[in-house]
């Protein structure tokens, strides 16, 4: 293996074709982020405090 930047993308790229689960794991995080995020938000927004 060389110690080049070059050779570990080219090596990171070979590697990312032979995995089969990585779309499916990429979706379901982003998935879980957004649902997270907007969990969140409707928790949180009964908190907030209205000064009229």
């Amino acid at each position: 293996m060389e110690h080049t930047p070059a050779a570990w993308l080219t090596e990171a790229a070979s590697a990312a074709e032979q995995q089969g689960a990585g779309n499916l794991l990429r979706v379901v995080l982003v998935v879980m982020f957004l649902g997270c995020a907007f969990t969140a938000w409707f928790l949180l927004r009964g908190y907030k405090r209205k000064d009229d």
